[in-house]
């Protein structure tokens, strides 16, 4: 029986050694990659697969750029747009390929790009600045960041994490006109910092994580009357027991079963792996692992479920776990492997030639 075959997209910092994103050969058995080559691009700060596998979407900063992917994992430039405003931090694109949308962490800004039918980018469609209130100290409160752009699993709506405005803006998307329209406001605690959010894998729930709160706010998720309707079903912390270090929430990602959602803190430095109820969408602590680097910005779960690594920002390196579910553990496998100011991951399932 033939085995599955995985590559990785690492994207990188590129203001000190790397040059772009990283392809790495992965390894799920035994959990863990080797890099095949690096494909040059200007600090690729997140990017993203189409749900068809045939693109690979990624911000750079000259705007968005975009690459055919090769039957092998490879990349191939196809062309880069400006998106309209500052450089971005995050991507989305809906399942069937129409419209490409990015988060501005500098500018506040939510882009909307239209894509071509060849899978290249074309113009700006809409663009939102969200607007905050005034400057702080920190330069973080009332300044509008959007760090985390997602579709609802429906395709209906577009949610706009606001770190620095502690909310989530709920956008409709209207595919025909090219639009935005804010239609809701989910409001986190003042000074919680909201950071990304994810949805789980039946559509039925969405976990946010805030990152100066180290803590994860559950939701049921809902459509009504062609309203979205988010209702707070459950809080937890990242972070169980006691710590002395200053820590932040930094990443947070859903397993492909649906049946685990785990999350990375930095300052002390740890993954917490919690077990998602799939009837009643509320999370259960199973484990936290103290990792071996500094400031595990993102991580990625193996697709078998067994491995996940953490990519770490400060350390530059990515380093690879052992899951012991029924002992409640991970266990450091290995080295790791060196890479500079890893940001973000895309672990894509290749498609057999055979197949087409």
């Amino acid at each position: 029986m033939k085995e599955d075959r995985y590559v990785a997209y690492v994207g990188t910092y590129t203001h000190q050694n790397s040059v772009g994103i990283h392809i790495y050969d992965v390894d799920v058995p035994n959990g863990t990659m080797s890099e095949r080559k690096v494909v040059p691009i200007n600090n690729p700060s997140d990017l993203i697969v189409s749900k068809n596998h045939k693109f690979l979407y990624s911000i750079a900063d000259e705007g968005v750029k975009a690459f055919r992917i090769l039957p092998d994992g490879d990349l191939e430039a196809m062309n880069q747009q400006w998106i309209g405003g500052m450089r971005g931090c995050y991507v989305e694109v809906d399942r069937e390929n129409r419209y490409l949308f990015v988060g501005g962490h500098h500018d506040g800004r939510v882009s909307m790009m239209h894509l071509n039918r060849d899978g290249s980018i074309g113009r700006v469609a809409d663009g939102v600045f969200h607007i905050g209130m005034g400057r702080s100290i920190a330069q973080r409160n009332f300044i509008p960041h959007v760090d985390c752009v997602k579709l609802t699993p429906d395709q209906k709506f577009l949610c706009a994490i606001d770190n620095g405005l502690d909310q989530m803006k709920v956008y409709r998307v209207n595919y025909e006109r090219g639009k935005l329209e804010v239609i809701d406001i989910i409001r986190g605690q003042i000074e919680s910092a909201p950071r990304m959010i994810r949805f789980s894998r039946n559509g039925k729930f969405a976990y946010i994580l805030y990152e100066l709160f180290n803590m994860i706010e559950v939701y049921k998720y809902d459509v009504v009357n062609d309203e979205p309707v988010f209702e707070k079903i459950q809080t937890v912390s990242t972070m169980p027991g006691k710590y002395d270090e200053i820590c932040a929430a930094s990443g947070m990602e859903v397993s492909e079963s649906g049946k685990y959602l785990f999350c990375s803190n930095a300052g002390v430095n740890s993954v917490t792996c919690f077990e998602i109820d799939e009837t009643t969408g509320l999370l259960e602590c199973q484990f936290s692992t103290k990792v071996n680097s500094d400031y595990p910005k993102v991580l990625g779960i193996f697709p078998d479920e067994k491995h996940y690594m953490t990519l770490n920002n400060n350390s530059d390196d990515i380093y690879f776990y052992e899951i012991h579910y029924d002992e409640k553990y991970s266990l450091v496998k290995g080295k790791g492997i060196r890479v500079d100011k890893p940001n973000c991951i895309y672990i894509l399932k290749l498609d057999d030639p055979s197949e087409s």
